[in-house]
């Protein structure tokens, strides 16, 4: 991923109005940020616990979408199972993020749903960089770049949902 100022990141949200992303949290660490290893840029909302963003390249330009989450703990014995780059985490570690959509069907209400890890550090798992709190990945015949590509895919998809 491209590295992204914090204007660039404010301009890129679709599903939220001007005023909303002008102030909402930007993480202040944007040049420490591994953008060589990023498919996206995620982070959490330290003054809202429920609330996260995402910014990733989509259709050749950064798009912002800002999520909300349950706040609800799942015990340690569950496992879930992020739908975008399929790393297993137990309890919270993978949750239902949901973004209203884009235009006059989020004005409406209207919403589309992911699993994914709730840290959203979908990208630095697939490369090895971070290791999920269960200590390991599932093995797979598929590359890393493979991996990649796949993750990228299903983030386009979600992606997509929110201008259906």
């Amino acid at each position: 991923m491209r590295p992204l100022t914090e204007q660039d990141i404010r301009n890129s949200f679709v599903n939220c109005t001007k005023g909303e992303a002008k102030r909402l949290a930007i993480p202040r660490d944007l040049d420490q940020r591994p953008w060589d290893d990023l498919d996206f840029l995620g982070w959490r909302d330290p003054g809202a616990p429920d609330r996260s963003y995402l910014v990733a390249e989509h259709d050749n330009r950064p798009v912002g979408v800002t999520l909300r989450f349950p706040s609800v703990r799942r015990g340690l014995l569950h496992r879930s199972l992020c739908s975008l780059c399929l790393t297993t985490h137990p309890g919270s570690g993978v949750s239902l993020m949901t973004a209203r959509k884009a235009g006059a069907a989020g004005r409406e209400g209207n919403s589309v749903g992911v699993y994914m890890c709730a840290d959203l550090a979908c990208s630095l798992y697939v490369r090895g960089k971070k290791v999920p709190e269960s200590g390991s990945r599932f093995e797979e015949t598929l590359t890393q770049e493979e991996q990649i590509a796949r993750t990228v895919g299903n983030l386009s998809s979600f992606l997509r949902k929110l201008y259906e």
